[in-house]
């Protein structure tokens, strides 16, 4: 716009130039007679400028570019380009340059400027939101002092109406005021008028053009003879940001928005395109408007719908025609779908394509190019050409943007290596292990690929974006009928060896993806808790095997010293190696850990049935996992599961005692149960932001003795939130969360000793922003626990459902909230069930 009025006015001064030249002759403001017809030399005896205020005019000489002393053709270039040099400065309003006077060959000359003012302050008034007024500054970037022109209020305008154009106010009028600053010289302050109207929105979306097809598939939604190709319905579902005025319309609102519009047009092109019709195009469109209500028409010519016909390949040698045609997978007569063809060639999201099948075996250099041998009577034969290349071997592998992780850290769990023979599926595989990490943001990987053809070589560099990957959680709970507090510190990237020097310490040494974790929690001189957990993911930095050690204790008392002091305290101790499989994936692990925990007690008026004394708790722990989850916040592909044995020694097989007669201190001296756990859950993603996740777990804790039973700890508690409360340090005890009931509703006092779960979860990605991930998500989920394993009934369970919202922070972790209705009566707990709401916070994975 700028431009455009600027051309304009030089244009309109170059017209008055011309015509004075073909007016023959003027006179100069001293009535001394110019010749303008008949250009002569004169030298220029001296330069006054008039008009301006503020400007310095040795600058305004200096631009002009005339200069007393030179010799000059009246009229001539130096004149107008002075005038043109004056210009561009966009600081005039006018520009004139005329004779003063003439003497012989000297000639004297005036400029004569008008100066442009200044801009001092600009506002906005009407009905405008303090949000938009934001936006607007940062949209306009006006300052103080800026020249304050024609060009640059109407450029202003225009990117207001924008603005409000692209929310949805296609009526928008915007007006300007200027009035004089006072306090400020040659300043005026710019006030915009602004009337946004009211929101456009659509009120239909007409397509013209398209044919009626025989109806072969009727049903009570459809009993019509006839229908089109690209039903009305199929329209609206393509056209994904256009769509029309409805009141339950809430996630897509129904404005319109050109950019949208155009995205959605080539969305119903390419709809046309996979169900056969390739030709299939968009002739014209239009709009208008009315009563604040858009109609947009769309006129398609839809073509000839088309089927593949032969298939046949050209160059290929590692692999024949018919392997080539089963990772193909294409028919003849199947419907003739571009898209489809290309994914089979050049990349599924599975992986299952020709391409990845020679990527995957160091074919770095492949290309396969589809060429439409013949095309008649609707159906298109094709012949692939393929060419191979040689086989690339890695030469050089690096990695760029890590600022706190060191490179042996990112560099053992990268699966390129150089030497090896170039795989895609190695790099798909290196993404995700570090993904894995939480050390970067998984939104901003990227690959590069330098390939030398000459040598058959390829460099090979992974680009990070370090993100937060430490955590504050701060917890609050109920427990023992008092409030409980928590405070956890977890560092997930920490570094042992440089704990003694002093330059690592920011604020604490880091780099090495060693993983310490310090929590507290107390409610005063009733209860404290404290845990000290460190994991070392390389034990020895040559495999990926794990060590983990971790120390707690706990004391529960009634807060008083000597003979009225009654207390429960636990000690506990944990040390673990996690390794990782090579078979019969290299996704599975294991995990083998041993545990002690002793109860002691003292005057214990608690739900033990006893009340001074020690109980013992050694037991063994091996769990098989195998995890292929994409990434940690918001998973999209992938399964993880888990199967878990823990179990003490048999105790009582090795004694004789009569557990009919002896007390509980004694038989419970030393505990002794084992425990199965499984735990599975899935992801599969529709969209990059919609997912489902679906999950079953159980639980089952048996005794070996009869006689002994099922010993009182590790028990199953279901229902709630899940949430760790006071009742853990006194048992052992697992919570298992089922939202819709209260919490521990949906088990007996004492626990269960068997439970199952079943959840079906669809989450919708909000942001991905790693600094705030925010996902919504609509659940069904069922549950329910067994005192034995006789009474257990797998579709017997307590069934709910709700919604819910998880914010990940890096620095607290995943913050969430749920409202779950619980569907079944709980028995003797009137309103266990029903609505409620569940807090999260702190969640770790």
């Amino acid at each position: 716009m700028e431009n455009k009025i600027f051309k304009y006015q030089l244009r309109l001064r170059i017209k008055i130039i011309v015509f004075c030249f073909i007016s023959g002759s003027l006179y100069s403001q001293n009535n001394q007679f110019v010749e303008y017809l008949s250009p002569k030399k004169y030298e220029i005896g001296g330069i006054t400028i008039s008009g301006t205020k503020y400007l310095n005019t040795n600058t305004i000489l200096s631009i002009s570019g005339l200069k007393v002393g030179d010799t000059i053709n009246v009229p001539g270039k130096k004149i107008s380009d002075a005038i043109n040099n004056l210009w561009t400065q966009k600081l005039f309003s006018d520009v004139n340059i005329s004779i003063e006077k003439k003497i012989d060959n000297l000639i004297f000359l005036n400029i004569n400027l008008e100066e442009n003012k200044r801009l001092s302050k600009f506002n906005f008034v009407g009905k405008i939101k303090k949000s938009d007024i934001t936006s607007l500054k940062e949209e306009l970037k006006l300052m103080r002092g800026k020249v304050l022109n024609e060009n640059l209020i109407n450029n202003s305008i225009d990117i207001i109406k924008e603005y409000y154009i692209e929310k949805g106010f296609y009526t928008a009028k915007v007006n300007y005021k200027l009035t004089t600053d006072t306090t400020t010289q040659n300043s005026d302050n710019l006030t915009f008028i602004i009337d946004a109207g009211k929101k456009i929105k659509i009120d239909e979306i007409i397509v013209n053009g398209r044919k009626k097809i025989l109806n072969q598939k009727k049903s009570i939604f459809n009993n019509n003879d006839t229908v089109y190709a690209l039903s009305d319905r199929k329209i609206r579902k393509v056209m994904k940001e256009t769509k029309k005025k409805n009141f339950w319309r809430i996630f897509k609102v129904s404005k319109f928005i050109k950019e949208n519009y155009e995205d959605d047009k080539k969305n119903i092109i390419s709809e046309y395109n996979k169900l056969g019709y390739r030709d299939a195009r968009i002739i014209s469109d239009s709009f208008y408007i009315k009563k604040n209500l858009i109609t947009l028409e769309i006129n398609v010519e839809e073509g000839e719908k088309y089927k593949f016909g032969e298939i046949s390949f050209v160059g290929n040698k590692i692999y024949s025609d018919q392997e080539l045609n089963q990772i193909l997978n294409i028919k003849q007569n199947d419907i003739f779908n571009q898209s489809i063809l290309d994914q089979k060639l050049f990349g599924s999201e599975k992986g299952v394509d020709i391409s990845s099948l020679y990527l995957d075996d160091g074919y770095l250099f492949f290309n396969a190019t589809p060429i439409e041998k013949n095309v008649s009577n609707n159906f298109i034969d094709l012949e692939v050409r393929i060419y191979e290349g040689e086989q690339a071997r890695i030469n050089r592998v690096s990695i760029k943007g890590n600022t706190k992780t060191n490179d042996h850290v990112i560099m053992r769990e990268i699966r390129t290596k150089p030497g090896s023979l170039f795989k895609r599926s190695e790099i798909i595989r290196t993404q995700r292990e570090l993904a894995q990490l939480q050390y970067f943001d998984p939104e901003a990987f990227d690959v590069k690929i330098d390939p030398d053809p000459a040598k058959n070589k390829v460099d090979v560099t992974y680009v990070l974006a370090e993100k937060s990957s430490d955590q504050i959680q701060l917890q609050g709970g109920w427990g023992a009928g008092r409030v409980v507090g928590s405070l956890g510190l977890t560092f997930n990237n920490f570094s042992t060896k440089n704990i003694f020097n002093r330059k690592s310490w920011d604020p604490l040494p880091s780099g090495d993806g060693q993983r310490l974790s310090l929590t507290a929690s107390s409610n005063g001189i009733y209860y404290q808790q404290y845990r000290m957990s460190f994991v070392e993911p390389w034990l020895g930095n040559k495999k990926p095997n794990a060590l983990s050690i971790s120390l707690y204790k706990s004391i529960t008392s009634n807060g008083q010293t000597g003979d009225n002091r009654q207390a429960v305290e636990l000690t506990g101790f944990t040390i673990g190696l996690g390794q990782r499989l090579k078979y019969p994936d290299d996704y599975f692990t294991i995990y083998n850990g041993i545990n002690f925990q002793q109860y002691e007690l003292v005057n214990s008026q608690s739900f033990f049935s006893f009340s001074n004394g020690f109980s013992n708790n050694i037991n063994y722990e091996i769990r098989l996992g195998r995890n292929s989850v994409d990434q940690l916040v918001f998973p999209r592909n992938g399964s993880n599961f888990s199967l878990s044995l823990k179990l003490t020694p048999p105790y009582s097989m090795f004694e004789t005692k009569d557990y009919n007669t002896i007390d509980d201190q004694e038989k419970f001296k030393w505990i002794e149960y084992y425990k199965w756990n499984f735990k599975s859950t899935w992801y599969s993603s529709f969209t990059e932001k919609l997912v489902l996740n679906t999950k079953l777990e159980m639980g089952l804790l048996g005794a070996y003795n009869n006689q002994l039973g099922i010993a009182p700890f590790e028990r199953f508690y279901v229902g709630g939130d899940g949430l760790s409360g006071m009742g853990m340090v006194y048992d052992g005890r697992e919570l298992i969360a089922l939202r819709g009931y209260q919490n521990n509703t949906v088990s007996s006092e004492t626990g269960a000793a068997i439970y199952n779960k079943y959840v079906t979860e669809l989450r919708y990605a909000i942001s991905l922003n790693p600094t705030s991930t925010v996902y919504v998500l609509g659940f069904l989920e069922a549950g329910n626990s067994w005192d034995k394993f006789d009474e257990f009934n797998p579709f017997s369970v307590k069934r709910s459902a709700g919604i819910g919202v998880r914010i990940m922070l890096p620095m607290i972790g995943m913050m969430g909230v749920d409202y779950g209705w619980g569907f079944d009566d709980i028995p003797a707990i009137p309103g266990a069930n029903g609505g409620q709401f569940h807090f999260s916070m702190g969640q770790q994975f």
